[in-house]
């Protein structure tokens, strides 16, 4: 059952709801997503935009409620904690939960307002997958998003790409995995070993998680 109401007060995580607000501009990738779970494929993703655009950190943000899809099936604790597991070996992987501590509907143009109001002098770099540059005119006020962030595509070999906005397109290794995914394996007793990052995989057994 969904569980519409997504933020809990306490994450007990070591993720971040602050903003370095260090006066030097950096380049920023921003990953967004519900991220549950978080896998293999948005890790990949994640560092070869970082790699390919020398940028200095990816931040992961996670939806409270997304506005495409339906509400996230685990807590947003349980989304943060297997965020910090996946990122914590990447010294450029941030997690950051704006998004849960404001609660309600998380669209990203509330947060990137919010990012250029808090630092100014960063460069933003929106990621996103193949399907969501398609969809990407769709979103709450692009036309405004756009001037806030430098939009970057992973290519998807095979995938129709058609993009209304400029757009820095990032190869990398093709793989088809979604969260989704992830999910009916676990709720069909599947193996998901290497589709998630160890820890990950862990904790989702621990904690008994998609298999309803």
């Amino acid at each position: 059952m969904a569980n519409a109401k997504c933020v809990e007060k306490k994450p007990v995580t070591k993720v971040e709801s602050k903003i370095d607000e260090d006066k030097r501009g950096r380049q920023i990738g921003i990953m967004g997503g519900t991220f549950d779970p978080v896998h293999i494929a948005h890790l990949v993703a994640a560092e070869q935009a970082m790699t390919k655009l020398r940028l200095d950190e990816v931040w992961f943000i996670p939806d409270n409620i997304p506005p495409h899809k339906n509400a996230p099936l685990t807590s947003a604790k349980d989304r943060a904690t297997m965020l910090e597991l996946a990122t914590r070996d990447n010294p450029k992987f941030r997690v950051k939960l704006l998004e849960l501590f404001r609660g309600g509907v998380s669209y990203a143009i509330d947060t990137m307002r919010y990012l250029k109001e808090k630092a100014p002098q960063n460069n933003y770099y929106l990621i996103m997958g193949s399907d969501q540059v398609n969809s990407f005119h769709t979103w709450k006020e692009a036309p405004e998003l756009v001037k806030l962030v430098t939009l970057v595509g992973i290519r998807r070999p095979g995938y129709p790409q058609d993009p209304q906005y400029p757009m820095i397109w990032v190869d990398a290794p093709d793989i088809r995995l979604s969260s989704t995914a992830i999910r009916r394996s676990v709720a069909t007793g599947t193996s998901i070993r290497y589709l998630v990052p160890e820890s990950v995989r862990q904790y989702i057994e621990e904690k008994g998680l998609y298999r309803d």
